[in-house]
Parts: structure tokens; sequence; C-alpha cells
């Protein structure tokens, strides 16, 4: 059985968005491929920092299954 987590795009570098938790006590940003999330959905790279997005949490506690909140 896989987690969700709700998750924010702070900032686009070079051609990774950093994401963190979207919640207050939030801990160090993560950086995945702009471009992987982006077209997962449906945004261009350049659309993505500050939306909120729904994530599944890999065993491996790595996020996949990008979806718009």
């Amino acid at each position: 059985m896989s987690a969700s987590a709700d998750v924010k795009v702070l900032l686009l570098i070079g051609d990774q968005a950093e994401i963190v938790a979207d919640h207050p006590d939030a801990g160090d940003p993560v950086r995945y491929p702009a471009a992987d999330i982006a077209k997962a959905v449906g945004l261009t790279v350049g659309d993505l920092p500050g939306r909120r997005l729904t994530a599944t949490v890999g065993e491996d506690d790595q996020l996949s299954g990008w979806q718009l909140r």
C-alpha cells in the first residue's frame, strides 16, 4: 500500500524542481526532474513554481505519481 503527500514546488534550479512538503513544519526541500513533473500534471516547466501537488510516496520515500491539487 502506498501513501500520498501534499507538496509544493518552491522553485526551479536548472532542470530540477525543488519540492517541499506542503506543511508549516516541512523539512528540507528535495529535487526532482522538473520536466517529469510538468509532463505528469500537464503544465509547462515554467508554470511549476508555486504549484501545490499530490504525490505518491514509494517504499524508498521517493515521490512519483504527481497530480495537481
